[in-house]
């Protein structure tokens, strides 16, 4: 059975994705509320409750087939401070790498990597921070390719991705999985571009990544949601009006769409602040009812939080996100383990993975990668 190392590991959603065929032999995370989560679920036999720039090899059992890092994107994020690979909480992606090329000096270097981002990490800084991490990747010997996989292939959640995958695997080991040229399935245009910018010799150890096409997403944003959650409330008559009056038209021409509609309706809401055409900024209610919410983010201001607009006979009804539909929304199964504070789910959840994104990627590349090498 492979073996890896976790980092940045939250509540284990890449454990989950990765399924009972690895073997978990560490884990690290630096909060205390995603490491409680992760033993609840987990046990206390793997995770680590420490910063990451106090760890070094020494820290790590034995060898391991795969490291997966989830590192840090508030720097990176477009929401973030934009600080990229040079910030406080992204810059912890230096130390991973530091951790790896001393564990390359020990002969305990993993054959695989997976580093997982937001988009902005292929942008950040001009370009500069995404040939930072290939560039890493390529000077300990791997040979690097990335995806861009969108959560909503999966679950009704928009939340694109950026996955890094290396590996040491010899290229004529695993030619089935890589193609000639990109597709536009999971190498959107500005990875095309953030590739062609790379200097040659990164280039050439690259490799376009080939999965197929996953299946048709079997449920939407209506097929999550509880009937009776304990741990959130309606809003009032007169909140619910409040949030309408902040709709713009086209957000409330979506709304009486779905009056017009038979049986539940269901979108997801945010608030947004947006410059007026007179330069005056409003903030504004902003829902979507295509089945998909938009994605989760961590609660780190009253905006951030999701609500959910239920639309049933005409009647209009809204309330926040409830713990374990954040927690569907991730793929996450039900008989996991919920955090019990609100504000902890939404941190565990917001700075999650999608499973079932995990798990084709485990399927179609991680796997086969690792039973050729």
């Amino acid at each position: 059975m492979p073996k890896f190392f976790e980092f940045f590991s939250g509540g284990g959603m890449a454990r989950l994705g990765l399924g009972g065929e690895w073997k978990c032999q560490f884990a690290n995370d630096i909060c205390a509320k995603k490491v409680s989560t992760y033993i609840e679920n987990f046990g206390d036999d793997e995770i680590l409750k420490e910063d990451i720039y106090k760890l070094n090899a020494s820290n790590l059992p034995g060898k391991a087939d795969l490291i997966w890092g989830s590192f840090p994107c508030q720097d990176l994020s477009l929401a973030g401070n934009g600080a990229g690979l040079n910030g406080e909480r992204s810059g912890t992606f230096k130390k991973l790498m530091s951790i790896i090329k001393d564990l390359k000096v020990e002969k305990r270097q993993p054959n695989l990597i997976v580093l997982e981002n937001v988009v902005g990490a292929i942008t950040s800084h001009g370009g500069k921070d995404f040939e930072a991490i290939i560039e890493a990747l390529s000077s300990l010997g791997y040979y690097t390719g990335c995806v861009v996989v969108d959560g909503a292939s999966f679950v009704p959640q928009s939340r694109p991705r950026l996955f890094v995958i290396a590996t040491k695997t010899p290229k004529t080991r695993f030619f089935t999985l890589i193609s000639k040229e990109p597709n536009p399935e999971w190498h959107p245009s500005n990875l095309i571009k953030a590739h062609s910018a790379l200097p040659e010799k990164l280039q050439k150890k690259w490799v376009w990544w080939s999965m197929p096409t996953p299946p048709n997403r079997d449920k939407n944003l209506v097929d999550i949601v509880e009937e009776n959650p304990t741990d959130v409330k309606e809003l009032g008559t007169g909140e619910v009006k409040k949030l309408i009056s902040m709709m713009s038209e086209t957000n409330l021409e979506k709304l009486n769409q779905a009056k017009r509609e038979n049986g539940l309706v269901v979108g997801g809401l945010y608030k947004r602040v947006r410059k007026q055409k007179n330069g005056e900024k409003l903030q504004r209610a902003e829902v979507r009812f295509d089945g998909t919410a938009g994605c989760l983010r961590t609660p780190t201001g009253g905006s951030s939080r999701q609500t959910l607009v239920l639309v049933e006979n005409g009647e209009v009804k809204a309330r926040l996100l409830s713990r374990r539909e954040a927690a569907r929304l991730m793929g996450v199964p039900d008989n996991y383990k919920l955090p019990s504070k609100y504000n902890d789910a939404y941190h565990v959840f917001g700075d999650g993975l999608v499973v079932p994104a995990v798990s084709w990627i485990e399927k179609h590349l991680l796997k086969p990668i690792q039973e050729a090498s």
